[in-house]
């Protein structure tokens, strides 16, 4: 099968019983995993001093693996944007290392596109997704035994209610974005890709309903949802509505969104800090339709 890299590039990781369980769990599917020295190192709250974790992406970058996936997210990453290995990462792209994970590794993600205009993919990480102590989510693990084949070529999913735009039809757009609260603290940088006419997708974690709305307008104000072809909004959890809210939930800040803009915005992708997750080449051109509730997003092969 696959040889696959695992490194920590952000948080530490305090759950080691999960990560020696994905560990397991990958070889158990025929996978050469490879640990990177520090996986397990620990600095405050991060995987190791910055220089550790900068020299880790060296040592993922020259491992020759099919897979760099990290062990978890957590934070860390924008610390390292300013002296990461570009042009050695752009160079393990193109003899074939595909980087793995979500989360804090956005930054990571969106820097490698406006660099080097590289593709990389959002999926999994190796704790939470390999290692819980219940088996692996199916879906997530056929997405990504998809990508280690090379064979995967699109995905797609049923909305929770039909969208009421018109059907949509966008073909050839750029797919990027990931987590928003990393998207967004990258604005104004030029670790921001300038991506025009793309297809934005969106998740996030513990972050409230006024959160969001509050860094989606940020990004409206700046004119970067105005540029894109569609938006589509992948799980948004771990928050708590409070009675002051008075019905005030995400569905009021999608449904504010959709009023601001004359482009299609649509929600439910399986994506983000859930099990059931699909992958996602970031960088690469994609077409996306609906028919109704089902929506569809194909990139061919890569």
């Amino acid at each position: 099968m696959s040889h696959i890299y695992i490194f920590s590039p952000s948080s530490a990781v305090r759950d080691k019983t999960a990560f020696k369980r994905g560990i397991k769990r990958l070889e158990a599917l025929g996978h050469e995993v490879q640990i990177d020295p520090d996986a397990l190192s620990s600095h405050m709250r991060f995987a190791g001093d910055d220089e550790t974790r900068l020299k880790a992406f060296g040592r993922a970058a020259a491992s020759g693996a099919n897979i760099a996936m990290i062990s978890r997210g957590g934070y860390g990453l924008t610390r390292l944007l300013t002296q990461l290995p570009f042009r050695a990462i752009a160079k393990s792209i193109d003899n074939g290392t595909q980087y793995v994970g979500l989360s804090d590794f956005t930054a990571f993600q969106l820097a490698v596109y406006a660099k080097t205009q590289r593709i990389t993919w959002q999926g999994p990480e190796l704790g939470k997704d390999f290692g819980p102590e219940h088996e692996p989510d199916e879906i997530m693990q056929a997405c990504f035994d998809d990508l280690c084949l090379e064979q995967g070529e699109g995905t797609g999913w049923r909305m929770p209610v039909a969208p009421s735009q018109k059907k949509v039809k966008v073909n050839n757009a750029v797919l990027w974005g990931g987590n928003l609260a990393v998207l967004t603290s990258l604005l104004g940088t030029p670790y921001f890709p300038l991506v025009k006419g793309g297809v934005l997708f969106l998740e996030d974690v513990g972050e409230h309903p006024y959160k969001v709305e509050r860094m989606l307008t940020q990004l409206l104000n700046s004119g970067v949802l105005k540029q894109q072809k569609a938006i589509v909004f992948g799980q948004f959890t771990s928050y708590t509505l409070v009675p002051h809210d008075k019905g005030f939930k995400l569905k009021t800040v999608i449904e504010r969104l959709r009023s601001q803009l004359k482009i299609p915005v649509l929600t439910g992708l399986p994506f983000g800090h859930v099990s059931t997750k699909v992958l996602l080449p970031l960088g690469a051109k994609v077409d996306l339709a609906t028919e109704g509730r089902d929506a569809f997003l194909v990139w061919g092969h890569i």
